[in-house]
């Protein structure tokens, strides 16, 4: 598993500077003028865990296999793109199908590269965007009420359940709040049902600010700006230069790369950041499988039992679920090991209700 984030914003805003810089690749043509990126361009990216490379050390695998994260560099979008402007049909259908929004903002300041509203205004340029995804989400849900209706007066219990949220989901639209807005006061099922409309207003959205070099470590007044719009809506935010980003993409050193952010006063690249808070964002964790073989990260949703999370290696392994040996991560490393912490009392089997937490290492027991 791991998750799939489009990357958004306007035009020239540095979504495929970016994209280029954390897949490492020349996928996307970073150029400046509008619509450069017409197909949407995907890149898998391994998820760095530190924990993942001391596990596999104490268990001395032969191969380390770190959990995947795709990023989707989707064509920039304009005001309009709601009634097709641009290229705002291709748009709205990429941006449907994934898991979570990364809303490049522009936080800086260049007069080479040109702005499409002539203008530096992250928090104006994410009401655009929003707008445009939320008007699309208003006309989806219109279209859907004469069905559900016909439907709901023949007592069909699914749609009166679903013409109950839509009733509440097109109010709060026109006012213009967006559809994740309503999650806090809906119950499970309702959850459910949102998640099966896929609006595009329903997605988690993760505000990545670009800025300059010098503004990299602490940000600036326009960073401000989004840090506040996104703690209003629940969203994150995290601060990013995609310029930094390209230049760490091409160090292959660890000690290279980490004397390079150091000067600059990171300590870390805005990958590590990005990742971490598009998992929280997601509510993902990480659980582990680590041996003579292989060490592997494993991501799945927190929640998540036991036998769905053996699940995510192979549906046999949920199918035939008999036990789950389980080892803290923090028991794994103060033990030295599987060994040790079997020897300490520290492994656990855990059955078909225990609930995998993050950092648990695990070995399934299952018959097919």
């Amino acid at each position: 598993m791991g998750f799939n984030c489009g990357i958004v914003g306007l035009p020239n805003v540095g979504k495929s500077t970016l994209f280029n810089a954390l897949t490492a690749t020349q996928a996307a043509d970073a150029a400046n003028y509008p619509f450069c990126t017409i197909e949407p361009n995907s890149g898998r990216v391994a998820v760095p865990d530190e924990r993942l490379d001391t596990l596999a050390r104490l268990a001395k695998s032969v191969k380390v296999v770190p959990t995947q994260l795709e990023f989707v560099d989707i064509a920039g979008l304009v005001a309009g793109a709601s009634r097709g402007e641009g290229l705002g049909n291709q748009f709205l259908g990429h941006i449907r199908e994934v898991d979570a929004i990364l809303h490049v903002l522009r936080c800086f300041e260049d007069d080479d590269i040109t702005h499409v509203a002539g203008r530096v205004d992250p928090v104006a340029d994410a009401e655009i965007v929003e707008t445009e995804l939320m008007l699309a989400d208003l006309e989806s849900l219109e279209k859907r009420v004469d069905g559900l209706t016909k439907r709901a007066r023949g007592k069909d219990k699914d749609a009166e359940a679903d013409l109950k949220l839509v009733e509440k989901l097109i109010p709060a639209l026109r006012e213009g709040k967006p559809a994740r807005s309503l999650i806090a006061a809906l119950n499970d099922d309702e959850c459910l049902r949102l998640a099966r409309l896929q609006l595009l207003t329903g997605k988690p959205v993760l505000y990545v600010c670009n800025v300059e070099e010098e503004n990299a470590a602490k940000g600036n007044k326009y960073t401000e700006m989004v840090a506040k719009k996104a703690a209003a809506e629940g969203a994150g935010s995290v601060v990013i230069s995609a310029a930094i980003e390209a230049e760490v993409a091409q160090l292959t050193d660890p000690e290279e790369r980490k004397a390079f952010l150091s000067e600059l006063g990171l300590a870390e690249a805005g990958l590590a950041r990005l990742i971490r808070e598009g998992y929280r964002l997601l509510g993902l964790i990480t659980y582990f499988t680590a041996g003579p073989k292989e060490a592997r990260a494993w991501t799945i949703s927190k929640g998540t039992k036991a036998p769905q999370a053996a699940g995510v290696i192979h549906t046999d392994f949920e199918r035939g679920f008999i036990a789950a040996e389980t080892i803290a991560y923090e028991d794994y490393v103060a033990c030295g090991g599987e060994q040790g912490a079997k020897s300490a009392g520290k492994m656990r089997t855990e059955g078909k209700e225990y609930v995998v937490a993050d950092g648990d290492v695990m070995e399934f027991r299952f018959n097919v």
